[in-house]
C-alpha cells in the first residue's frame, strides 16, 4: 500500500505546470484559468477509448460550468506514469486522474468486492450500485481518509468483460483448463485458476506482446480495450460471458477541492456528473457494433446459453468470495456490497 502521504515526490516535467499553477487552489485561493492536468490510460481515440472521450467531454463542461475558472490539460496513453504513479501523483499534486483497480486496490483494497462476478444483471443495476449504493459511498470514505483522495466518479469504460484467447473456443468454464491468461490484478488471476487456468498479471502496455509471443494465451477486457489494443491482431477467440462490470475511476487530490468555494466546486461536481452521463450513454450504443467489428476482423464470437452462464456463476461467485475472505478484506463490506446490488441471497 502506498503511504498516505508521500514526503518526497519527484513528478515528471509535464506534472510541474500543475503543481505550479495549482498552488493557489491548495491554499484555497481560485485563480482564473487554472489549468489541473487530467490523467488516463488508452489512446485520445473517441472512436476506441471511452475513457477519452469522457476526459473530452469532461474538459469542454468544466470549461463551460465554470466560466473558464478551471480548465484541463489532458494526458492520455499513461503519459503521466504507470498505475500506481499516477495515483502518488494525486495525493501529493492538485491533479485529476482516471484509475483502474490496479492503482485504487493498493490504497483501498476493499474495491475489489465491487468485482464479485455477476454482481450487476444490466448496465442500469450497475449504475445504481456505484450511484446510490452505502458500500460504494463507505469505499470513497476510506479513500478519502486513507489517502487524501476523493472519489469523483464511476467511468463506464466499454460494458462488461468477455474473455479471449488464441487456442480454442470458450463457452464453459471447463474449456479454460490448461490455458494461460494475462490479467489485470490479483482477483482476475482468482477468477481464472478456479476455471482451471492460469493468470499472471501484465500491465496493459505489455499485453499485446505477451498474447502475440505467447507468453499468454488469453485476456479479458470489454470489446472497446479489445479493439483499443488491437488484440484482435492475436486473439481468435471472443467468449461474451459477462462475467464483471467494466469501469475506471475519476480521482482528484482532496486538498484541491477542498480549496474551491462551494459555487466552483458545484459548477465542477455538475460537470463531472454531466459527463459520467454522457458517457454512459456513448458506451452502451457502441457495444453492439463493437462486437459486430471484432467478428469482422475475424473473430469467432462465442454467447454462451444460460445453463453455460450459470456455470461461470457457480463457480466464479464462490472462488471469488473465498478470494476475498484469504485477503483479509472485512465481512461487513461484502454484506453491504451484497445488499446494494440485492443478492443478500449469498450473505446465508
Amino acid at each position: 500500500m502506498y503511504p498516505a502521504k508521500l514526503p518526497h515526490y519527484f513528478a515528471p516535467k509535464q506534472l510541474i505546470t500543475a503543481c505550479l499553477v495549482g498552488s493557489a487552489l491548495m491554499a484555497g485561493n481560485a485563480l482564473a484559468a487554472t489549468t489541473i492536468n487530467l490523467s488516463y490510460n488508452g489512446a485520445p481515440d473517441p472512436e476506441k477509448n471511452a475513457v477519452h472521450v469522457f476526459a473530452e467531454n469532461l474538459k469542454a463542461l468544466v470549461d463551460e460550468k465554470t466560466d473558464g475558472e478551471i480548465q484541463l490539460t489532458l494526458y492520455p496513453n499513461s503519459m503521466l506514469g504507470e498505475e500506481e504513479e499516477r495515483m502518488e501523483q494525486t495525493m501529493n499534486t492538485p491533479m485529476l486522474n482516471v484509475a483502474s483497480f490496479a492503482g485504487v486496490s493498493p490504497l483501498v483494497d476493499e474495491i475489489f468486492v465491487s468485482a464479485i462476478p455477476f454482481l450487476f444483471d444490466d448496465f442500469s443495476a450497475a449504475h445504481t450500485f456505484f450511484d446510490e449504493g452505502e458500500y460504494w459511498q463507505e469505499v470513497s470514505n476510506a479513500l478519502q481518509e486513507r489517502a487524501g483522495i476523493d472519489m469523483l466518479a464511476v467511468v463506464e469504460e466499454g460494458g462488461f468483460l468477455a474473455f479471449t484467447n488464441n487456442e480454442r473456443p470458450i463457452s464453459h468454464p471447463d474449456d479454460f483448463e490448461g490455458l494461460r491468461f494475462r490479467a489485470m490484478d490479483p482477483s482476475q488471476v482468482a477468477l481464472y485458476e478456479a476455471f482451471g487456468a492460469s493468470g499472471t498479471p501484465i500491465p496493459w502496455t505489455e499485453t499485446y506482446m505477451a498474447l502475440r509471443t505467447g507468453v499468454a494465451n488469453g485476456q479479458m477486457n470489454p470489446p472497446m480495450y479489445i479493439i483499443l489494443g488491437s488484440l484482435y491482431e492475436v486473439q481468435d477467440y471472443l467468449t461474451l460471458a459477462n462475467i464483471q462490470y467494466s469501469d475506471q475511476f475519476l480521482v482528484g487530490n482532496s486538498d484541491m477541492i477542498a480549496g474551491w468555494d462551494d459555487e466552483l466546486r458545484s459548477a465542477f461536481m455538475e460537470a463531472v456528473s454531466e459527463a459520467n452521463h454522457n458517457a454512459r450513454e456513448h458506451n452502451q450504443e457502441q457495444v453492439e457494433s463493437r462486437i459486430a467489428y471484432l467478428e469482422e476482423q475475424g473473430m469467432e464470437v462465442i454467447r454462451p446459453s444460460e445453463e453455460e452462464l450459470a456455470a461461470f456463476r457457480e463457480i466464479g461467485q464462490p472462488a471469488y468470495l473465498e478470494w476475498l475472505a484469504e485477503r483479509d478484506i472485512e465481512q461487513r463490506w461484502i454484506d453491504m456490497a451484497l445488499e446494494d446490488a440485492g443478492m443478500s441471497e449469498l450473505l446465508d
